[in-house]
């Protein structure tokens, strides 16, 4: 019995030393890199991966020394069931810990995009093909979804004028709805409750006041000139007059070349402003934050036109003689014809 007890006792102290080695072991491996190797490694951990799978990976590419440590150290951590899913960029020199608290915090690595006032949605769309975030026609084919753009709380039936320009960091391998999402929910971010209450005081809608401000955008050149600009179309507008402007026109033709002719400004379209009357049926672009304010608090003048001077900016006139003679100086060589833009 006396032998029996002895032998317990020699293989507990046994196991408490190995334990205690091993312990020792996997605290210090874990705070080793792999190796010496220099610069930034993208990774992804698929969405489902295994963690087996995943150490098999990560060894194969040189981040781990041994995958069974990894394994044993994620479940002691509790973290094998807590990796997620996505593309990391990982320093050199990182370690196993820093591994599993980098994938268990989803800190994923984002790119950067960028959309410009002004763009259009096919715009946007090649944008995003060029930047490698996914194919033009898998973005257009839900940018042009009614269905979806009405259950975002937009009137028109895409979701042009409401894709809010800034710079995005979004993750690799985002969706068009869920990236869509994110501009549009930027967009109401924007538009608060004073600006609501100011469309109402003018009488337009929000859809109305979005179409009024990408027309503003697509008109300036110089952005001090964007409350003038809205003055020209506020006053237009109030004397029932036709907005003609070139680029709604544009907008309305299917296959423009760059050269804006006086066929293409006979010719009808719902977004012609020399045929129709009053605001076309949506935004022709996606205006960015001072195009709407412009829109919503127009400068006061009496103004009724303008013609493009050659630095970019604009004469503004309040008379058709005064217009005739600013477009015989500033467009000399080229179409004169009367217009508000």
């Amino acid at each position: 019995m006396r032998i029996l007890r002895v032998t317990i006792a020699a293989f507990a102290i046994i196991l408490l030393a190995s334990g205690g080695w091993l312990f020792m072991d996997l605290n210090n491996w874990s705070k080793q890199p792999a190796s010496g190797q220099q610069g930034d490694i993208l990774f992804a951990v698929h969405p489902g991966e295994g963690l087996d799978l995943l150490a098999r990976r990560l060894a194969g590419n040189g981040l781990l020394t041994s995958t069974w440590r990894f394994k044993l150290l994620a479940r002691l951590k509790g973290n094998d069931r807590t990796i997620k899913a996505g593309e990391y960029k990982l320093a050199a020199g990182i370690t196993p810990a820093e591994l599993l608290e980098i994938f268990t915090r989803g800190r994923i690595n984002l790119h950067r995009l960028t959309i410009p006032e002004g763009y259009n949605l096919k715009q946007i769309a090649s944008r995003l093909a060029k930047d490698g975030f996914m194919e033009a026609g898998t973005f257009l084919k839900v940018a042009y979804d009614s269905a979806f753009a009405h259950q975002m709380g937009i009137a028109g039936d895409s979701f042009e004028g409401y894709l809010f320009p800034d710079t995005y960091h979004l993750p690799s391998g985002i969706t068009a709805r869920r990236l869509i999402s994110l501009m549009v929910e930027h967009f109401w971010q924007q538009f608060k409750p004073a600006w609501r209450q100011r469309a109402a005081e003018l009488g337009l809608s929000i859809h109305q006041v979005v179409t009024l401000a990408s027309i503003i955008e697509k008109e300036t050149g110089d952005a001090g000139e964007r409350p003038l600009i809205s003055s020209v179309f506020h006053n237009r507008l109030r004397k029932n007059m036709r907005l003609e402007s070139d680029p709604t026109v544009i907008y309305g033709l299917k296959n423009f070349d760059g050269n804006l002719t006086r066929k293409d400004l006979r010719t009808y379209s719902p977004y012609n402003t020399y045929r129709i009357k009053g605001l076309p049926p949506g935004p022709i672009a996606n205006p960015g934050r001072a195009a709407l304010e412009a829109a919503l608090y127009p400068a006061r003048t009496d103004y009724l036109y303008f013609v493009a001077k050659k630095d970019g900016t604009h004469y503004f006139s309040t008379n058709i003689r005064e217009h005739n003679r600013a477009v015989r100086k500033y467009q000399l060589g080229h179409r004169a014809r009367k217009n508000s833009g």
